[in-house]
């Protein structure tokens, strides 16, 4: 049993990485038609697309749905080493694995989406016109859902500014990834202590 889950192990890594390099390839065009790139596609599309089908992790042209089907990945292998290593794993261990590697996730997200919001600002803030270049797009077309969502909560129907939406936006990730930040360790730490 310990050899299986060893090799369940290993191929959940080897499997991780051939994941991040066909989303590497995806961002280049013109890579798509060769051989090594479709048998590739073959071996990985199937658990991305289910991802992407169940998940509506779409914000603008971006689809954030890899990264959770790679954190649900890494979690998987994160408890098969804890099974291997101490032949044992209790709920408490289990918990806190899946809770830091949400967490992960989430304060990778909130790390992205405040730079995203940040270079927004300042294109407001220097009057630059976001639809001048490739790069301006991409950042408003990630930022305006993001700014709708968050407004929305923040505000819910009032009349409100551009910039004060931008600044309560940035604000509110800003809290939450700090309180975060501070608050996960030590649930991490009152989880991994249960007797289960």
């Amino acid at each position: 049993m310990h050899t299986i889950l060893k090799f369940l192990a290993s191929a959940a890594g080897v499997y991780l990485l051939l994941i991040f390099i066909r989303i590497i390839i995806s961002w280049f065009s013109g890579t798509g038609s060769a051989k090594p790139v479709k048998f590739l596609s073959r071996i990985t599309d199937p658990y991305l697309d289910w991802w992407r089908r169940n998940l509506n992790l779409r914000i603008g042209f971006m689809d954030l749905s890899p990264i959770v089907a790679i954190s649900a990945l890494s979690v998987f292998q994160n408890i098969i080493h804890s099974i291997t290593r101490f032949d044992r794993v209790t709920i408490g261990n289990i918990l806190t694995i899946v809770l830091l590697s949400v967490w992960s996730i989430v304060s990778f997200l909130l790390g992205f989406f405040i730079i995203i919001l940040v270079l927004r600002l300042i294109a407001y803030l220097t009057n630059r016109d976001t639809y001048s270049g490739p790069f301006w797009r991409v950042v408003d077309s990630i930022s305006q859902p993001l700014l709708y969502k968050l407004n929305k909560i923040i505000f819910r129907d009032r009349v409100k500014d551009f910039m004060k939406g931008i600044i309560l936006s940035l604000l509110l990730l800003v809290a939450i990834r700090i309180g975060g930040g501070y608050l996960m360790p030590h649930l991490a730490n009152f989880l991994a202590a249960l007797p289960l």
